[in-house]
């Protein structure tokens, strides 16, 4: 693991948005790698469109191989690595599954054989094609691919956590036979740590792969509930970083938050360098934290349509490469020079069961308690149910203090809080 948090960017191209890679510009994707590289940035997170790149099951597109290497190539110029994206899979509302998985082909994406063959094949060959590129980090899985195995998603490929387990080993597999040695994860939405029939368990995101990723939007009712500037708003992306702590087995595991952003207007533009300022503030403030990456590098164009209104000016860039005020502030903060934080020493239990994952959500008992033990000064990680008394683990990890979250709530009037 690299000694300093990395810093980077989930990168949106400029021109065509992902559908550049049907029509891909090398011109343009350098002119925008010339603008991340300007902000002093480490990385980028590409994404090919796996439809676009496997459009039958027997048909990875070499020409489609041959342009995510020269982008790699050209990110490697400029002095960035590239992690690659290779289940796409959902991106801003909309979803990218190649139509031998649909409807009249219909299979399920996490238990159909021959789609796990497909899937592992593919990013066997994506991965093995940059093995050789020095800038390249590793894979990630997919794009908060668990959306596709549960609600709200409107037709869910129904998945057993068991089931889950497996296709993840299945798919990390195949990065680590294809690119051996590099940084493979997967990555999910906050369902994962929040969703009570959310086949992704918090446990498989904490202990599957190199490092934890975890995404922080707080569109999720965090916003909604306590406003932009808010404490809870503001140390959103730490307080998954620290949950996630609670299930790893590595007291000292990477945690990479990995998409993060200013989705307006929940957060309005005029608070946007703010929040971003804030929000890598306390992010950093987190032991192992592996790196940040915002989402996202340029605003998608006006010139495209149905997209919902926040994903247009998410961008850390506008639309022609211009930077915004918070492409300024991450920019100083990848500059800085910074200590390592201090260890948390007071930990929140959290329950181990699954099935309680909702306590955990924004207006449970454990995120209330967290952001109060926040608001109060204390700097609060998590620990399961499970091993609030091992001393073993609690030492590990430098804990001294359990709290429940029934003893840092106040108790309701005419009753307790649970």
């Amino acid at each position: 693991m690299p000694p300093a948090v990395r810093f980077g960017v989930n990168y949106t191209p400029s021109q065509g948005w992902f559908h550049h890679w049907l029509d891909f510009d090398p011109d343009s994707v350098r002119a925008d790698l010339d603008s991340i590289a300007a902000l002093g940035l480490d990385h980028i997170r590409v994404f090919p469109l796996w439809p676009y790149f496997q459009p039958n099951r027997a048909l990875i597109r070499p020409r489609a191989v041959e342009q995510l290497r020269a982008l790699v190539d050209a990110a490697g110029e400029r002095g960035l690595d590239v992690n690659v994206d290779g289940l796409q899979g959902h991106l801003s509302s909309f979803d990218f599954l190649p139509a031998w998985t649909r409807t009249w082909h219909r299979r399920n994406l996490f238990t159909d054989p021959d789609v796990l063959d497909g899937q592992a094949a593919y990013l066997r060959t994506l991965a093995d094609a940059l093995a050789d590129r020095p800038n390249f980090l590793g894979m990630t899985v997919g794009n908060e691919v668990n959306q596709f195995s549960a609600g709200p998603h409107p037709d869910p490929d129904r998945a057993s956590p068991p089931q889950i387990e497996a296709w993840l080993e299945r798919m990390l597999t195949a990065c680590e036979e294809g690119a051996p040695g590099r940084l493979h994860l997967h990555a999910e939405y906050d369902a994962t740590w929040y969703q009570d029939d959310m086949p992704f368990t918090p446990a498989q995101a904490a202990r599957r792969g190199t490092v934890t990723a975890v995404h922080s939007w707080v569109f999720n009712g965090t916003a909604q509930r306590h406003g932009p500037l808010s404490v809870p708003t503001e140390h959103h992306g730490a307080y998954l970083v620290e949950l996630s702590k609670a299930w790893a087995d590595d007291p000292h595991r990477p945690v990479w938050l990995q998409e993060v952003g200013a989705p307006a207007p929940l957060v309005p533009a005029e608070h946007a360098a703010a929040f971003t300022r804030a929000t890598v503030t306390h992010a950093l403030d987190c032991p192992d934290l592996w790196g940040i990456t915002w989402w996202c590098s340029h605003d998608v164009s006006r010139s495209l349509a149905d997209f919902p209104e926040l994903e247009y000016g998410l961008g850390l860039m506008t639309n022609d490469r211009h930077p915004k005020d918070l492409a300024h502030v991450l920019a100083a903060a990848a500059r800085a020079p910074r200590d390592a934080p201090a260890i948390r020493t007071t930990a929140l239990v959290v329950p181990a069961d699954p099935a309680l994952r909702p306590r955990c959500a924004p207006g449970g008992p454990v995120f209330d308690a967290f952001f109060r033990l926040t608001a109060d000064g204390a700097r609060p990680t998590t620990v399961l149910d499970t091993r609030a008394n091992d001393t073993e683990h609690l030492t590990a990890r430098g804990i001294t203090e359990v709290l429940a979250p029934d003893q840092v709530l106040p108790t309701p009037q005419g009753g307790t809080c649970s």
